[in-house]
């Protein structure tokens, strides 16, 4: 069976920070907390979204948040949250802050350490109704955490997991692609990339979801053709509203699952927390690409040509290549090495690449030895 669901209440446009009262009041927020971290606070970012709130509501920040978020961040702002007698959260920043808010929406309001409610740990199940109600405001184009059922969190023994359910999807994704004007260019590309790696590793899944397909593709081609000027020109508005579409749509399209590009990622983040996620994603996805172009499910539905029209390059054996000429384009690592990842480091990613959730949904099965050939290849 495919779920088929879309998803939360989307405002998008810009100036569409404005708005923030009025959602706090439909979602029935009257105490936020606001998560967020210091850079954002540095920017003045979370002054605007405090004056969009015109003091109308007493308000707890906790700017904690570290480039991946982790248990004990968890554990902060959750003191912070029961300190301020907060009943819901308004998390403003990337996807850092945005899962962040996720996971202290569940903790704050369940029994149970952060780990019992991992989907690797059967922790699904466990997340509720009573979770604290969400609204996001996303200040990068890339990670889509908006509108996403899935929060990305490290353990304190060091694995990256995914805390998802249909409970974290934030009630409110407040876009406002003025937020993303100010984001340096090599942000902006790393994040850009994220974006364009969320949509095409989703529409490689092999669940049945049309739906999430043409969402997918469509943030593709708006990704694909205004990333590089988002990179070059960072005040370009027509740019940052085609990347932050594509992101809230890769993002849209998460509930098909993705693949081998996330469970790399996810688990080298795990091993070197310092790394940028849509970096490795960049990164990993030539090598994902050429693994699955074989794949059943790959091949009946025609899906590298669909990419390379999407991309608007000429072949699907041009896919693979194009991503990287586009990584080198932007400045960005195209490779491995320059990461200062070594091959005594890949027995224990691929260890944690087999035990991701995104590991299940990749449209062919990777073993322990396909896993060490696409970390070669990355290298």
């Amino acid at each position: 069976m495919s779920l088929i669901n879309y998803i939360t209440q989307i405002q998008f446009e810009s100036g569409a920070v404005r708005l923030l009262k009025q959602e706090c009041e439909r979602t029935g927020i009257r105490r936020p907390l606001i998560v967020t971290d210091k850079g954002i606070v540095a920017a003045g970012i979370v002054d605007t979204v405090l004056n969009a709130l015109e003091g109308s509501l007493p308000v707890t920040v906790y700017d904690g948040t570290p480039p991946n978020p982790n248990e004990q961040a968890v554990r902060e702002a959750v003191a912070a949250f029961h300190a301020g007698s907060c009943d819901g959260i308004v998390a403003v920043g990337g996807g850092s802050s945005i899962d962040l808010a996720k996971g202290v929406a569940v903790c704050a309001t369940h029994e149970g350490p952060l780990k019992s409610f991992a989907l690797i740990e059967g922790g699904a199940a466990r997340i509720t109704a009573k979770t604290a109600p969400v609204i996001a405001i996303p200040t990068t184009a890339g990670t889509g955490s908006e509108v996403g059922r899935g929060a990305i969190l490290i353990l304190e023994d060091g694995r990256k997991v995914g805390v998802i359910s249909p409970f974290v999807v934030p009630k409110t994704a407040i876009c406002d692609p003025d937020l993303t004007l100010g984001l340096p260019s090599t942000l902006t590309a790393a994040t850009g990339m994220d974006a364009i790696a969320h949509c095409m590793e989703t529409f490689m899944a092999p669940a049945f979801n049309p739906p999430a397909d043409g969402i997918a593709l469509d943030g593709l081609w708006r990704a694909w053709r205004h990333i590089e000027r988002a990179t070059r020109d960072p005040g370009d508005r027509v740019a940052r509203m085609n990347m932050m579409s594509a992101s809230m749509q890769g993002a849209l399209a998460f509930q098909k699952g993705l693949g081998c590009v996330h469970s790399l990622s996810h688990s080298l983040g795990g091993v070197n927390p310092r790394l940028h996620h849509g970096t490795l994603n960049a990164i990993f996805l030539p090598a994902v690409i050429e693994f699955n172009a074989q794949s059943p499910s790959m091949v009946e539905e025609n899906k590298l040509e669909r990419l390379a029209k999407a991309m608007g390059v000429g072949s699907a054996s041009e896919v693979a290549s194009s991503l990287k000429a586009m990584t080198r384009r932007l400045g960005l690592p195209t490779g491995l090495g320059e990461l200062g990842v070594t091959r005594e480091m890949f027995p224990e990613i691929v260890k944690g690449a087999l035990k991701d959730h995104s590991h299940k949904t990749n449209p062919r099965v990777a073993s322990e030895e396909d896993y060490l050939a696409m970390l070669e290849a990355s290298l």
